[in-house]
């Protein structure tokens, strides 16, 4: 059956109604609702649709994502991420992912494939939170932002009537993940992709490590391309409170004592690397014009200690 065939097919069958969320647990593992409530009136035609890759652009790969997306539903207004994800970097895209996807409406539909299991027996999965929708590999790439988010439900994708034929064992962003994503924003029903599952796979999570003696084991999750430092610190770990009564970071052996405002701000004391808060909403180790990376000799996954000065 051609794309064209499926995509006329698939125009003309009674649209799905979008389904309500249950007000599960904020963190996995997710507890599936017996049979969740349906809405009384279907998404619109017109959806926002955004690619998240390791593909780069040098190749046909995004393009291709593109034409069975619109194959489906001509109607799609499909935005970049980025397709500059690291190769294989499940942690860097769940990260971007977990940045972007608040300055998206509700019922945007974010298609994330870095995908190095590809081809095997890896799960292909449908996670619906926070309002949006998430169609990915089960590898841990959404795991960040349904840790953050209070409303989760994830479904096992295995209804292969909504998959590209043949389905290729290479490439699932084309044949499996953008197909599925088109036909969601046509109004189908989630439920109809598959069942809901308990056990999706997980990367480490966010949430910061209190010791008994006081200090806060961070870590480094995301460095960027200015050679900032992105922790999994908030403001709930970290407040003005304990900046003020002299709390201080140690990141690969260095002590960061400034904590700033903004990249030019002279205030704090005057060390090289200081601690600022980024539009992501977690504690940056930034240099000003400088990478402060280079400069801790930082990766990501490394420890950022907070502790406090005595007196």
């Amino acid at each position: 059956m051609t794309k064209g065939k499926r995509g006329e097919r698939r125009g003309g069958r009674e649209k799905g109604r979008r389904g309500e969320t249950s007000p599960l647990k904020s963190r996995f593992p997710i507890s599936p609702s017996p049979s969740p409530p349906v809405s009384q009136s279907p998404r619109p035609r017109l959806s926002l649709i955004t690619l998240l890759t390791d593909f780069g652009t040098a190749d046909y790969f995004v393009s291709a994502m593109k034409g069975v997306i619109l194959s489906v539903n001509p109607n799609a207004r499909v935005v970049d991420i980025t397709h500059e994800i690291p190769a294989q970097d499940i942690e860097a895209a769940a990260f971007t992912l977990l940045a972007a996807y608040p300055s998206f409406p509700s019922g945007t539909i974010h298609v994330a494939v870095v995908d190095p299991g590809v081809g095997s027996a890896r799960r292909a999965i449908l996670v619906e939170t926070g309002g949006q929708f998430f169609v990915g590999p089960d590898n841990g790439i959404f795991s960040y932002v349904c840790e953050c988010e209070p409303l989760a439900r994830v479904l096992e994708v295995t209804n292969e009537e909504y998959f590209r034929a043949p389905v290729s064992s290479t490439f699932h962003g084309r044949d499996v993940f953008a197909p599925v994503a088109a036909a969601l924003s046509t109004g189908i029903d989630p439920s109809e992709f598959g069942k809901q599952i308990t056990n999706p796979v997980l990367l480490a999570p966010l949430k910061p490590e209190n010791s008994k003696n006081g200090t806060v084991k961070a870590r480094i999750i995301h460095i960027d391309q200015f050679g900032n430092c992105i922790t999994n610190l908030t403001p709930r770990e970290l407040t003005e409170k304990m900046i003020a009564e002299g709390a201080y970071l140690v990141a690969n052996g260095a002590k960061v004592e400034s904590f700033r405002n903004f990249f030019s701000d002279q205030a704090g004391r005057g060390t090289e690397v200081f601690g600022l808060w980024g539009s992501a909403g977690f504690l940056e180790l930034a240099a000003k014009d400088k990478s402060a990376a280079k400069i801790l000799k930082a990766k990501r996954g490394q420890p950022v200690l907070v502790r406090m000065r005595e007196n």
